[in-house]
């Protein structure tokens, strides 16, 4: 184990190439995603990269360029569901991971220091990591983030701060997709997705069938999209307006089919950074549960729609505190209309 105390503000190494690196984030698909530009600069300068993820994160992983292996793991301090601590299956990670150098990504109010104790019992000899805390031994960089970064460009500057420079413009990124014409059909369309990964981040299916609705009278061709426990949202947000998609891609699918479109409408959820990724423009409606300027579309035109100065503002509610949900459901379709509109006049 490295011993001593981490240091701040002090790179890894300035020069040559780092052999075998590991680039931990252990949330959500959305999550992941925007580690990316991060770990392309690690790609940039160590000859193998392995993004140790979550299993909700695990599909955006394998999408991500410069990622030489991904090792999912069920991590007892993330989730939603978290399991048990299980010695065993912490030992038999440490066993699996092969890396001399660690940089561990999280999000603001986030702790890396347990993943930290995982890397050092595997022997990962440097670590780097944002830390409001002590760390010890556990990390070799203890990196202070800028209060407001954007969550994308707080990893990057972290990847930076541990000698890993950008390698390019530092835009979200995928492996190109597949073509989904055969789903999708010909010509222009726009993207309505109604789900979010927690209820608090949603636009409700009244008003998202309304949006179908306006923006299908403004002359737009509309496609819902949604995961295979959705069907039943989706069905009823298309209604006879609009194509249903809901449950019929996978990742890389869904990929294709944003990149397919013209723009795309939806909440604070992963699809939102899966637009961005594949370079479209991203109506943005954003509950502000949690910060707009740290995780809304990234790279990208966007509009963000929803009441920002909420009582619900920075309180990470998964349920809506607010009867009514009112920081979203006072946003109409037609104002969803405009936006698109909007984003279409300045494309």
């Amino acid at each position: 184990m490295n011993g001593g105390t981490a240091r701040e503000a002090e790179p890894v190494r300035t020069a040559g190439t780092v052999r075998r690196a590991v680039v931990t984030r252990l949330d959500s698909f959305g999550d992941v995603l925007l580690a990316g530009p991060a770990v392309r600069a690690v790609a940039a300068r160590a000859e193998h990269v392995t993004l140790l993820c979550g299993p909700r994160g695990a599909p955006a992983a394998r999408l991500l360029p410069g990622v030489d292996e991904v090792l999912v793991w069920d991590a007892p301090w993330g989730g939603f569901d978290p399991p048990a601590v299980d010695r065993a299956e912490i030992c038999a990670l440490a066993d699996r991971i092969d890396a001399d150098t660690g940089l561990i990504l999280t999000s603001f109010h986030q702790s890396p220091l347990p993943t930290a104790l995982v890397l050092r019992l595997a022997g990962v000899g440097y670590l780097a990591a944002d830390s409001v805390d002590y760390p010890g031994s556990l990390l070799d960089l203890r990196h202070r983030r800028a209060p407001h970064a954007h969550e994308a460009e707080a990893a990057l500057e972290l990847a930076e701060a541990a000698g890993f420079p950008r390698p390019d413009d530092g835009r979200l990124r995928v492996l190109e997709p597949p073509a989904t014409t055969e789903l999708t059909g010909p010509g222009p369309y726009v993207v309505l997705h109604p789900g979010a990964s927690v209820p608090a981040r949603a636009w409700s299916p009244e008003r998202c069938a309304e949006a179908v609705r306006e923006l299908t009278a403004a002359g737009h061709r509309v496609v819902v999209t949604g995961g295979p426990g959705e069907r039943e949202l989706t069905a009823r947000v298309a209604g006879e307006h609009a194509l249903d998609l809901g449950g019929r891609t996978a990742a890389p699918e869904l990929a294709g089919v944003l990149a397919g479109a013209v723009a795309v409408v939806t909440g604070n959820t992963a699809p939102a950074h899966l637009a961005a990724a594949v370079g479209t423009p991203v109506v943005s409606l954003f509950a502000p549960v949690v910060p707009a300027e740290r995780w809304r579309p990234y790279g990208v035109p966007y509009v963000l729609l929803g009441d920002q100065d909420a009582p619900c503002a920075d309180s990470r509610a998964r349920e809506c505190p607010v009867p009514g949900h009112p920081c979203l459901n006072s946003v109409t379709g037609t104002d969803v209309a405009a936006a698109v509109d909007k984003l279409l006049g300045e494309a």
